[in-house]
């Protein structure tokens, strides 16, 4: 059966226009909401870096915090979502040394540990260099089985405590006068022992899943956390400082009462 030239250009047609409905279709993937606030916690570290860079230090650390938020709402939205994909895990890593150990860094390497040279280049590379490791590691950690801990500081945390510790001193500097390197002599065993905490193995609550099963079965940590976020929106830097003491001494004490089990539980 012969086809003509116009009945050849219809069926093409056709065709196109059966494909372009195919294609746009198509349900939206589950991943591109989560990878979103990804992106949003990303941007939000380059954006910190830019302002720290133009000597708007404020600015930039309340940027560093806004990060904080965008990577917590897509760790939320993955798993309401459940989208949660190795693809998701490796964007998260790349955005969060960004936001949560270069723009740290960046901002008290600027802002004073400029003034102690090769000494200040190293101690404001720990947050980024012990970072990177803790991020590696959480990456193998997630292709296993899910724990219900964190085995080191979460990166995001340690950065929220050295912000924390910038806004609430960073108009009151002179209280560091009688110290030999002023607010430095305090910042810098801060983040030491923050950076070193990222690559130990010692537990650290994870956000509780919205589940009922794991609501009922752990209301304290639930209402614990209900408490941190009621903290940070009513106190602002306060808030964080004090949220993530808790949580960082929280964590600490559980691994001492560990540590302390096993030794006495040792035969002999």
């Amino acid at each position: 059966m012969n086809i003509t030239n116009p009945e050849k250009r219809k069926l093409r047609r056709q065709l196109r226009n059966d494909h372009l409905r195919k294609k746009f279709n198509r349900p939206i993937p589950r991943t591109v909401v989560p990878s979103f606030f990804t992106l949003m916690n990303l941007f939000c570290g380059f954006v910190a870096i830019i302002q720290i860079y133009e000597g708007n230090f404020d600015f930039g650390a309340w940027l560093i915090v806004l990060a904080a938020v965008f990577d917590m709402m897509d760790g939320f939205m993955a798993r309401i979502a459940n989208a949660t994909t190795e693809f998701g895990i490796e964007l998260d890593s790349l955005s969060d040394i960004v936001s949560f150990g270069v723009a740290p860094a960046f901002l008290f390497y600027s802002h004073s540990l400029n003034e102690l040279m090769i000494i200040g280049i190293i101690v404001s590379a720990f947050p980024v260099l012990c970072g990177a490791v803790r991020l590696a590691r959480f990456n193998i950690d997630a292709r296993m089985e899910d724990r219900e801990h964190f085995k080191g500081l979460p990166i995001p945390a340690q950065a929220m405590m050295l912000v924390a510790l910038f806004l609430i001193f960073r108009t009151n500097m002179e209280l560091f006068d009688g110290f030999t390197y002023g607010f430095n002599s305090v910042l810098i065993p801060v983040i030491l022992l923050l950076s070193l905490l990222m690559v130990s193995t010692v537990p650290f609550d994870k956000i509780p899943r919205f589940k009922k099963e794991y609501l009922r079965k752990n209301q304290s940590q639930v209402y614990l956390f209900l408490f941190y976020f009621v903290a940070v929106i009513t106190l602002q830097e306060y808030g964080l400082i004090l949220v993530f003491s808790i949580f960082i001494m929280k964590g600490v004490l559980m691994a001492l009462v560990r540590f302390w089990n096993e030794i006495h539980s040792e035969p002999g």
